[in-house]
């Protein structure tokens, strides 16, 4: 599949977006396996950051959850402003950063390593200024919050939504 597609959709970032829905609606299986054949067939790190960003949230282990956000993580490594704003013209991977360290720093706060979830959670917040002023900005900066909380708590528990 084309990683710039001459129709201007990205039939990729589509099966993503129906997997995700798969899990939403329940059938957490189905979107685990859709997800891991997406991110098989892709090279693309945009393609490839958003596969293992949604494919943590679906895990059944906080271990596999780790697994799938640090690989999120990596590819946003590797992952363009120029590639980003081929699919949203407002994209631009420091502003994915925050996201991305807000998921690392709560998995390792539920695995029991403060440290590295405070690393997170530090890199998270340092790139809060590249969110936008918006619900989506604001569901990180409550986040951001809640997981500074839980871990100035000792809490291993998940976050109620």
């Amino acid at each position: 599949m084309s990683e710039s597609p001459s129709n201007g959709v990205d039939d990729v970032m589509a099966a993503i977006a129906a997997a995700v829905g798969r899990g939403r609606a329940g059938d957490r299986a189905g979107a685990r396996q859709a997800l891991a054949g997406l991110w098989d067939g892709s090279d693309d790190p945009l393609h490839r950051c958003s596969i293992a960003h949604y494919a943590a949230d679906l895990q059944e282990t906080v271990a596999d959850e780790l697994m799938w956000d640090e690989r999120a993580l990596a590819e946003a490594a590797r992952l363009s402003d120029e590639r980003a704003r081929s699919y949203d013209a407002a994209w631009q991977v420091r502003a994915l950063l925050p996201s991305l360290h807000l998921n690392l720093a709560d998995a390792h706060r539920r695995s029991g390593h403060a440290k590295a979830a405070r690393t997170h959670l530090a890199a998270a917040v340092a790139d809060l200024d590249a969110v936008p002023d918006d619900e989506y900005g604001k569901l990180i900066r409550v986040g951001a919050d809640r997981v500074r909380r839980a871990l100035d708590a000792g809490s291993v528990e998940p976050l109620a939504l």
